[in-house]
């Protein structure tokens, strides 16, 4: 993985991207394979998205360099592949260190407890206890959160167990982080739901239009819009309700949201770096039948993008 030590003042950063569990193989390394952490810097305010194992390569980088000594982190949720890191990560090992969590919860004890259930026996041998940093817990805010220059606010989305999707404002930039999310699972239900009178027809209708409404809105006019986008058409066949995309729906959203810039994100494992190629070019050849300036790169891990 490339680092650039001293990048814009305002960037965002890819250190994991994989979905579901970490993928070190040659074959994938050009995109890259820890799971879900994504850094954004303004200045010297630290944000992090999601705690995966890329969580763990960030740590190491900004102990070893002059910055903040605070952050805080989001979660979207606590399946392994998003929490997996934190008992690697550096800094909450650190005294000097400020870290600060938030992620879905009724209260900041129920985060905590969320947090701390994997560093505990028989699953991990060291506990939240024994880190060093000064570590916090932040209570849900119905204004949203702010951290240094970073507004922030969540909206729930398709995935199993309460998931969270964030629209984050910084220098007049909108960065909206979706890593998991299923789009389309109400229409694509109806699809698969055989016979149907004319009224629940009607019903669903209108229902999927409702749905279709409040997916938009959290990614609407999104400058830059990260989002899950794990499977091809085909494997969405056999996957339909796990929660994840498929990569084209993604696409279609994205445009139909107004989007300007989207990263293909939580890549399926066992697709390899030419497979997930070959989802861009897809993907961009969909853009062009739409008639759509969408723009539409893959993230991969490494990946610096000004703010």
């Amino acid at each position: 993985m490339s680092i650039i030590d001293k990048p814009d003042p305002c960037f965002l950063r890819f250190w994991g991207v994989r979905g579901s569990y970490a993928s070190p193989f040659e074959s994938h390394l050009g995109v890259g394979g820890n799971t879900s952490c994504v850094e954004l810097r303004a200045g010297n305010s630290l944000l992090v998205c999601d705690a995966g194992t890329g969580i763990i390569p960030l740590g190491e980088h900004i102990i070893s360099n002059d910055g903040p000594r605070e952050l805080l982190v989001l979660m979207t949720h606590y399946h392994w592949d998003h929490i997996c890191g934190l008992p690697f990560f550096v800094p909450a090992f650190r005294r000097d260190w400020r870290v600060r969590f938030f992620g879905p919860g009724r209260d900041a004890q129920e985060i905590e407890r969320s947090i701390a259930a994997q560093m505990r026996a028989p699953y991990f041998p060291v506990e939240t206890e024994n880190w060093q940093a000064d570590i916090g817990y932040v209570e849900p805010q119905c204004e949203g959160l702010r951290h240094g220059p970073f507004l922030i606010r969540h909206g729930s989305v398709h995935h199993p167990g309460v998931t969270y999707g964030y629209r984050i404002t910084i220098a007049g930039r909108t960065v909206v982080y979706v890593s998991d999310n299923e789009f389309r699972f109400l229409d694509r239900s109806l699809a698969n739901a055989g016979d149907l009178s004319d009224e629940d027809h009607a019903i669903f209708r209108s229902v999927i239009s409702e749905e279709r409404m409040a997916e938009l809105a959290l990614i609407r006019d999104a400058d830059i819009l990260i989002h899950d986008a794990q499977y091809t058409e085909e494997a969405y066949i056999t996957k339909r309700g796990w929660g994840h995309s498929c990569y084209l729906d993604t696409v279609d959203a994205a445009i139909d949201a107004g989007v300007r810039l989207l990263y293909l994100f939580h890549h399926d494992p066992g697709n390899d770096d030419r497979i997930v190629e070959e989802m861009l070019v897809r993907a961009r050849a969909l853009i062009a039948e739409r008639g759509s300036s969408l723009q539409c790169e893959i993230a991969r891990e490494g990946l610096v993008v000004t703010l």
